[in-house]
């Protein structure tokens, strides 16, 4: 004899039978949800140009920046080269800023679902 729980034997009970139908309906409510989600490729590529943007400018403005101070104030050291990579840095600072803003968006949404989760299975 089997026992009670076991994955080869069919629910046994209404309370297993509901349990059950519970448990498909969220799975393919998420399945929906993921599949309308206007957060998908168009997003990450919005993301992707973002990040690439909010690189690029700032290391632009730094190469300009410097080629001018060279242009106008020659000096020993180039300028350009300095404010090429100060550019650089405050560009990915800026982009981890962002990817860490998103990230933590996710989260939320992940932890929100869950909580909803845990409350229809405390009310059933």
């Amino acid at each position: 004899m089997m026992k009670k729980g076991h994955k080869n034997t069919p629910p046994n009970s209404s309370y297993d039978d509901a349990k059950l139908v519970q448990k498909l309906a969220e799975k393919v409510w998420r399945r929906r949800k993921a599949r309308s989600s206007t957060l998908g490729v168009w997003f990450g590529l919005g993301m992707m140009g973002l990040i690439g943007w909010s690189i690029a400018v700032p290391t632009i403005l730094g190469a300009v920046l410097g080629l001018w101070i060279d242009q106008h104030y020659p000096s020993h050291y180039t300028w350009a080269l300095a404010l090429i990579i100060a550019g650089l840095t405050m560009g990915c600072l800026n982009a981890w800023h962002w990817i860490a803003l998103e990230n933590q968006s996710m989260h939320d949404d992940q932890k929100e679902e869950e909580e909803k989760e845990k409350d229809n299975d405390s009310t059933q």
